[in-house]
């Protein structure tokens, strides 16, 4: 089947390290023999994944698949978790680790989410000290190049990512020029789509966005009267509503919890 398919050399072969020997060195023998031919160019062996530290198996009844886990995680979640460690090593799955991805792809999320917006309303271009910062973004590429190279340490190409992230944070404000947003952007999902990183936001069809967006304004209009009391009362009313509020920068923004 993989002749057929693949043709009499594989230029990439994985599975897991339990099947180095003997499955794989087998494959090599009857392939190779057969064929007078190299059989693979590279091989990559994933670790195994734990859970609570202990090997997953069905024998021990912690044994779960992906159509499992996405009743309680984004499947995005999931991939981030997997990244974020090397692909030789055995990965542990806890609860309070997945929580931990997730809250690091938000992070990730809403830097995106704040270039978009800071897109929309930027204009010009490049001003000459942004052209000077413009020379980090290629050091964060040639970095992120870099550790993919060194036996697709993805790890660290998300480590790439978060100081992309904070670059986009601290240099990029609603003074920024189109150009620059765009370029720092740009970068940003170029990177991301390497690794199969979407960006999502929650959706919900059932929610009032004008209601929402008019209660903000009052909440904003109550904090500049100094009405505390009222904002705080405007923020618990979109919290019950299952709204998330933050005041940034560029103005107050909504998420779904």
């Amino acid at each position: 089947m993989s002749k057929k398919l693949l043709g009499e050399t594989i230029d990439l072969h994985a599975g897991g390290e339990d099947l180095q020997f003997p499955h794989h060195e087998n494959e090599i023998a009857q392939s190779e023999t057969r064929s007078g031919k190299k059989f693979a160019n590279y091989w990559m062996h994933n670790g195994m994944i734990q859970v609570d530290g202990t090997k997953m198996s069905k024998s021990l009844g912690n044994f779960f698949t992906l159509h499992d886990i996405k009743k309680e995680y984004d499947l995005m979640v999931v991939r981030f978790w997997l990244l974020s460690a090397g692909y030789r090593l055995p990965i542990n799955f806890t609860r309070e680790i997945i929580e931990q991805a997730k809250n690091s792809l938000e992070r990730l999320n809403n830097a995106k989410f704040r270039m978009d917006d800071l897109l929309e309303k930027a204009s010009g271009n490049l001003k000459d000290e942004e052209k000077d910062l413009l020379k980090e973004l290629d050091n964060f590429e040639n970095n992120f190049r870099k550790v993919m190279d060194d036996d697709l340490n993805t790890a660290d190409a998300l480590t790439v990512l978060f100081e992309i992230s904070k670059f986009a944070n601290t240099k990029l404000d609603s003074n920024s020029s189109k150009e620059f947003v765009e370029k720092t952007r740009a970068l940003f999902i170029k990177l991301e789509d390497v690794l199969g990183i979407e960006n999502r936001k929650k959706t919900d069809d059932s929610l009032d966005e004008d209601l929402i967006n008019k209660l903000i304004d009052e909440r904003k209009e109550a904090k500049k009267a100094k009405d505390f009391a009222k904002a705080d009362e405007i923020r618990d009313k979109l919290s019950d509503m299952g709204i998330i509020i933050k005041d940034t920068r560029e103005g107050t923004k909504w998420e779904l919890k």
